[in-house]
């Protein structure tokens, strides 16, 4: 399944979306509006975020499911925290 790009291919940048359809009756919404903070991080936060809710916040659990050490499930939920905060301050 393709995945929704967050920064321009070309310079990088955060992307906006500029317009929202109803597939149904064809409504349209324009204007400028962010991309929520969660689907900016990239597939790989988002699929450790996914089995984070899904293991109950276990990191023990996580370990376990993905084959690595408990420090390094750690590390990579710290690192997700400091992406998110950094995520959430561009966007105050």
């Amino acid at each position: 399944m393709k995945s929704l790009p967050a920064t321009c291919p070309a310079c990088q940048h955060k992307l906006a979306v500029e317009q929202l359809a109803c597939p149904e009756c064809a409504t349209k919404v324009a204007g400028q509006f962010d991309l929520p903070v969660l689907l900016q991080l990239n597939a790989e936060q988002q699929d450790f975020l996914l089995r984070f809710v899904k293991s109950s916040g276990s990191l023990k659990e996580m370990a376990k499911q993905l084959n690595y050490s408990y420090p390094k499930v750690r590390n990579m939920l710290d690192e997700l925290i400091a992406t998110l905060k950094t995520l959430e301050n561009e966007t105050d």
